[in-house]
């Protein structure tokens, strides 16, 4: 065992992550931890990467972005570029689906919020049998809280489920740089904890808790992970919460039932003891969902927990863990 990760450490894929992830793919957490097909663009470090022109190529009726890693690469290696076997480029751009999912991103160009949402389901073929309808509120502002096991369908199927449900009336809590894709910005607060706009982060989520949207969060920040051999989130953060009571939403628990590959998981165990800062199985998040095309999960809608609910019998972050272990029961 041990051999096999010095060998991975040592490998050209490893170097040249940690190359990519020291000048392009520093892989940060994300407290709202969106799930969508190009959420791992969303969970590159903030800091430092104005993806506006970079990742994302801008069509010349600068309506919608395309997917460029060819170009990303030159912009930010330099002169290095030319030290990076044209295999790896090739490979990079396989494991990100650039071809296939620059096709989505044209014929979807046209369409915007819940109907972007729909033309995703479509292209991933991707159904969903709902539990708990009747638990959805009629009346007032929630908070939508998920477990996060896939990194694609389930971002994108709450968003349309619950956009069908409440008139488009639901909002994600994503980095900004998602606003760059036109069909899914009406659906988007826009928050940056990092770099020039961290000072207005507090602003920004309060702004977001205080409109008259429900409010969809991944309190985990990243995909699930297999922990002494069980796929589960990890720690969720106490943000929606503390904000939650601040605002008086009551909170929706929602489970999906769902996972990604054996992997996945195996990559994301050898980086975290490896000891990696660069999270590289976000990498292969895109291919992740593409391997989850054509299948049908299951969402369970939980009842509704009073805002009332959280006092101080328990910190904001126990009462966190106590959500997340009661949306693993449903």
């Amino acid at each position: 065992m041990q051999a096999c990760l010095k060998a991975f450490k040592g490998s050209v894929l490893c170097k040249m992550a940690l190359l990519i992830g020291g000048k392009v793919l520093k892989v940060g957490e994300s407290d709202v931890g969106w799930s969508f097909f190009l959420v791992y663009f969303a969970k590159i470090k903030k800091e430092k990467l104005p993806l506006h022109g970079e990742i994302f190529s801008k069509m010349a009726d600068d309506s919608f972005f395309l997917i460029d890693i060819e170009k990303i690469l030159k912009e930010k290696l330099g002169a290095k570029y030319k030290y990076v076997p044209g295999f790896l480029v090739s490979y990079l751009k396989r494991i990100v689906h650039q071809d296939e999912l620059n096709v989505f991103l044209r014929e979807s160009k046209d369409k915007v919020g819940v109907d972007f949402l729909e033309a995703c389901m479509e292209f991933l073929d991707c159904k969903v049998e709902v539990k708990g309808l009747e638990n959805l509120p009629e009346d007032g502002r929630c908070t939508f809280v998920c477990n996060h096991p896939l990194g694609g369908q389930d971002g994108i199927s709450l968003g349309y489920i619950l956009g069908k449900k409440y008139d488009g009336n639901v909002r994600y809590l994503v980095n900004d740089l998602l606003m760059n894709l036109r069909g899914l910005a009406p659906l988007c607060i826009p928050v940056n904890k990092t770099g020039s706009q961290s000072r207005d982060f507090p602003r920004m989520v309060e702004a977001g808790f205080r409109s008259d949207n429900h409010l969809i969060m991944f309190p985990a920040g990243l995909c699930s992970r297999r922990q002494n051999g069980v796929i589960k989130d990890l720690e969720w953060k106490k943000t929606f919460v503390v904000k939650s009571v601040e605002t008086q939403r009551d909170v929706v628990p929602l489970h999906f039932e769902g996972r990604n590959s054996d992997f996945f998981y195996n990559l994301a165990n050898v980086c975290k003891f490896l000891g990696l800062k660069v999270n590289i199985a976000m990498l292969y998040l895109a291919d992740e969902m593409l391997k989850n095309r054509h299948k049908t999960f299951t969402l369970t809608i939980g009842k509704p927990i009073p805002w009332q609910t959280f006092d101080k019998s328990k910190t904001p972050s126990q009462w966190a863990q106590f959500v997340k272990e009661l949306v693993y029961k449903l």
